[in-house]
């Protein structure tokens, strides 16, 4: 195992708990060779990268995913615990909910589907995808050395189709039946903080709000909103009135009336990083309503229209399950969720996703929330070189930047793990057989090779 710095050791050491002995050494290669491999993130790579290359019981690294007893829930758990200590003591926490498709390919890959790509569709261009379909929630966090707020993911779950569970006795999830069991979850976690979840219009759905709102301590959601939706007053109580009690009062116009009529009164606020902006201003309306389908539960909401004064985006709205949050809070809180879509292109450019090749299911539940859960823990890995010293931004003559991004993080993690691992220089470590010069040479090529936090070719 390699020598690593004491704060290193206190960090991952965090997740010892969850192993055995002999499988958490074989899991701390596993995961800093997954920190320091340049291209594919496969067992084997990270044995390769680790100096392992010659290992001949390889098969005892591959039963850490296949075969090893472990929680990923508790993996969650803590790791949901250290971002709260490093990132956020006190106020709000918003977390962020999304999901990505992972492409796949593999008959023995069982939960692979068919899906809606979300990048590449539109709206008037239907792309299909094939692949894994995962959920992940994300810790929306404000990072002080980068000066934005990072999506750090922390839990991480499988929704596969309809299709997968034909034939099973277990009956198929809806993706919000999935939402709304890991977003409990995270309550359960965090049963005193005041919980914020930011979603796409995917979860603008009466039954999950419901739910979240009928918690001991009810979540806050904040989603999409369709313009088109009705909306009611508030059910007025009919003294003496026969048979159940209403649901609702009077329709109220929809919100895309409302955007119309020239009798709408309009806010101005200037919105900080808004989805790759540094300030942009935008006009808000706002008010409160009922939001009820017929056999569905009713929902009371804020809503929130948002339109462009210089009319470069069409207008939207958005909804609270949280009367009490101003309209400006709303957007403010909302526009943290385009970070969840930079977590997910960062995983699949300099963390591997989608290159593993697990075929083994329980293989295939575990590495790909692990490699999500990476970007985390290098956040936090970062954040103690953060501490003590202005982070490295790298530079190129097409790039210039000021504050450093994910790659720069990257960049000094693994610099510090290949310093620690082949160049030595402690006193402790002058016992050590001294290795072979192509040896040497061999380690400081792949060395080189993982500075880079992006794989050419």
């Amino acid at each position: 195992m390699p020598t690593l710095q004491t704060e290193y050791i206190t960090m991952l050491g965090a997740f010892a708990r969850l192993f055995s002995k002999r499988i958490w050494e074989h899991g701390k290669i596993l995961l800093i060779g997954a920190m320091l491999c340049p291209a594919e993130r496969t067992v084997t790579a990270a044995l390769r990268v680790m100096g392992l290359s010659g290992e001949k019981h390889f098969q005892n690294y591959h039963r850490v995913l296949n075969r090893a007893v472990w929680s990923s829930l508790e993996a969650s758990h803590i790791l949901l615990g250290l971002l709260i200590n490093a990132f956020a003591r006190s106020g709000p926490v918003i977390l962020g909910l999304d999901d990505t498709i992972e492409r796949r390919r593999g008959a023995k890959i069982k939960a692979k589907g068919i899906y809606r790509d979300p990048v590449r569709s539109s709206h008037r261009h239907f792309v299909k995808a094939s692949g894994l379909r995962w959920l992940s929630l994300m810790f929306l966090a404000p990072i002080p050395w980068a000066k934005r707020v990072w999506a750090l993911p922390f839990l991480t779950g499988l929704a596969p189709s309809e299709r997968y569970y034909q034939g099973k006795p277990r009956q198929h999830k809806k993706l919000t039946q999935w939402a709304q069991q890991m977003v409990m979850q995270a309550r359960r976690w965090l049963p005193k903080r005041f919980l914020v979840v930011v979603a796409d219009s995917s979860f603008a759905v009466i039954d999950l709000l419901w739910q979240l709102r009928q918690l001991k301590n009810p979540v806050c959601m904040i989603t999409r909103f369709r313009l088109d939706a009705a909306l009611y007053e508030p059910a007025q109580p009919a003294p003496g009135a026969m048979g159940r009690p209403r649901k609702k009062g009077k329709r109220l116009p929809s919100l895309e009336t409302v955007a119309e009529d020239k009798q709408t009164r309009w806010k101005r606020i200037t919105v900080q990083q808004w989805y790759g902006e540094k300030n942009r201003t935008i006009a808000i309306s706002s008010n409160t309503a009922v939001w009820y389908h017929s056999g569905q539960p009713p929902v009371a909401i804020r809503w929130v229209i948002v339109r462009d004064p210089k009319q470069i985006f069409k207008t939207q709205a958005f909804l609270c399950t949280d009367l009490s949050v101003s309209a400006a809070q709303i957007v403010h809180w909302f526009v943290r969720r385009w970070q969840v879509e930079v977590t997910f292109h960062e995983v699949r450019t300099h963390l591997g996703v989608e290159t593993q090749r697990q075929w083994a299911d329980l293989a295939i539940l575990r590495i790909t929330p692990a490699l999500l859960g990476l970007f985390s823990i290098i956040a936090l890995l970062a954040n103690l070189h953060a501490r003590r010293q202005k982070l490295p931004v790298q530079q190129t003559a097409w790039y210039p930047k000021k504050l450093p991004t994910f790659s720069d993080a990257l960049s000094i993690v693994k610099e510090t793990l290949f310093i620690q691992h082949y160049f030595p220089t402690s006193r402790f470590h002058t016992n050590i057989r001294k290795p072979h010069p192509t040896r040497i040479a061999y380690h400081f090529s792949r060395s080189v090779q993982a500075f880079l936090p992006i794989s050419f070719g």
